[in-house]
C-alpha cells in the first residue's frame, strides 16, 4: 500500500476508459418514469453535488419524460441522504447522486454506518471524476506557498482549522491526510455543505480546505482564499499557475472523488439501464461536458451498470482499509 491518499488512485485515463451502454428493450425500461423522479443529494447547496445534480437534471428530464425534483438531505459526510435512499423500496422513484465519501471513506471511520454500500445499493452510472485542491484563507494567514503554509501549521499545534462538508467526506479525508503528512496538529470543523465551508474558509473562520479547483477558483481570484497546490498528477487547466503536490514537495499525495447515480438494492435491470442509458445521453450534450470541462470535473462517460459497480467494489475495498489505518477521528 503505498502512503497517503495517494493509495489506490485510478488515473483519469482509465476512469475515463470507455465502455458502451446497451440500451434496456423491456416494458419496464419502456414506461419508467412514470411519475415525477426525485434525486436526493445527500449534501447542502452549493457544493460539487449539488451543483452536478442542478447542471444534469434539465436534461435528464427531457430525456425521461418527467419531472426531476431535487432534494437535498445532508449529514453524516453524505451518509445520512445516502441511507435514506438505500433503505427506499427499489422502485425507481427515488435516487440519489452520491460520491466516494459515503461508498469508500466513511465506511472506514470509527462511526459505524447505518447501511452497507456495497449491499444495500444499486450502482447505475457514474457522472463527473473529481480532482481536489487545497486552499488557505487569506485573512490572518500570511503563507504564499504550501511550504510556508505547512511550515505556519507544524509551528502552531492546535491553533489552526480545517472544514469540510462533514466527517468522512473525500474534503475532510484529504485535508486530514495533508495534516498528517506534513506532521501538523490542526482541528477538525465539519459544515453540512460546501457553501458553509466556503463561507468559514473566506472569512478566516477555517484555515483551509480541499475541494474542487472550480469552486474554489473564485475565491482565489478574489484573494479571499490562496489555492496552493492540486492533488493530482498534472495541473489543472483551470489553475495552470498553481503547483501540483509533487511540485509542491508532496510526492505520491493524491486526492480524488467522483459522482455516481445510484439506487436502492434490488433495483430492477431495465431501470437500472434505462437511467444508465439517460446519464450517458446527458453527460453527451455538448453544452453539458462543456460546463464539466470548465469545471474541472470531466464527465466519465461510456460506462456500463456492470463496469461502475465493478468500479465502486474497488473503490469501496482501497479507500474503506486505508481511512481506518489513518486512524482519524471526528
Amino acid at each position: 500500500m503505498r502512503d497517503g491518499i495517494g493509495a489506490g488512485v485510478v488515473g483519469r485515463r482509465g476512469l475515463l476508459a470507455a465502455a458502451g451502454i446497451g440500451l434496456a428493450t423491456p416494458a419496464l425500461a419502456q414506461a419508467w418514469p412514470t411519475r415525477p423522479l426525485r434525486i436526493v443529494v445527500p449534501f447542502g447547496g452549493g457544493g460539487g453535488t449539488d451543483v452536478t445534480t442542478r447542471i444534469l437534471a434539465p436534461r435528464l428530464q427531457e430525456i425521461l419524460g418527467q419531472p426531476v425534483v431535487i432534494e437535498n438531505r445532508a449529514g453524516a459526510g453524505g451518509v445520512t441522504g445516502t441511507d435514506f435512499v438505500a433503505k427506499l423500496p427499489p422502485n425507481g422513484e427515488v435516487l440519489v447522486l452520491t460520491t466516494l465519501s459515503p461508498i469508500g471513506l466513511a465506511p472506514g471511520l470509527p462511526a459505524p454506518m447505518p447501511f452497507d454500500p456495497i449491499r444495500d445499493l444499486t450502482p447505475i452510472a457514474p457522472t463527473v471524476f473529481v480532482p481536489i485542491c487545497l486552499a488557505a484563507t487569506t485573512r490572518g494567514v500570511a503563507a504564499r506557498t504550501a511550504a510556508e503554509f505547512a511550515a505556519l501549521l507544524r509551528a502552531n499545534p492546535g491553533r489552526y482549522q480545517y472544514g469540510s462538508s462533514g466527517v468522512g467526506t473525500s474534503g475532510h479525508i484529504a485535508a486530514a491526510t495533508y495534516a498528517l503528512r506534513i506532521g501538523a496538529e490542526v482541528v477538525h470543523v465539519p459544515y453540512r455543505g460546501g457553501g458553509q465551508v466556503f463561507a468559514a474558509l473566506q472569512s478566516g473562520e477555517i484555515h483551509y480546505c480541499c475541494d474542487i479547483p472550480s469552486l474554489l477558483k473564485p475565491f482565489h481570484d478574489a484573494g479571499t482564499a490562496r489555492i496552493l497546490f492540486t492533488a493530482t498528477d498534472e495541473r489543472s487547466s483551470l489553475i495552470p499557475d498553481i503547483p501540483t503536490a509533487r511540485e509542491a514537495g508532496l510526492p505520491d499525495y493524491k486526492a480524488y472523488s467522483w459522482y455516481g447515480f445510484f439506487g436502492p438494492a434490488g433495483l430492477p435491470r431495465a431501470i437500472v439501464e434505462r437511467m444508465a442509458a439517460a446519464t450517458e445521453q446527458a453527460l453527451s450534450d455538448p453544452a453539458i461536458a462543456r460546463r464539466f470541462e470548465e469545471m474541472g470535473t470531466p464527465a466519465m462517460r461510456g460506462w456500463t451498470p456492470d463496469r461502475f459497480a465493478a468500479f465502486v467494489r474497488e473503490e469501496n475495498a482501497t479507500w474503506a482499509p486505508l481511512v481506518r489505518s489513518l486512524n482519524i477521528r471526528e
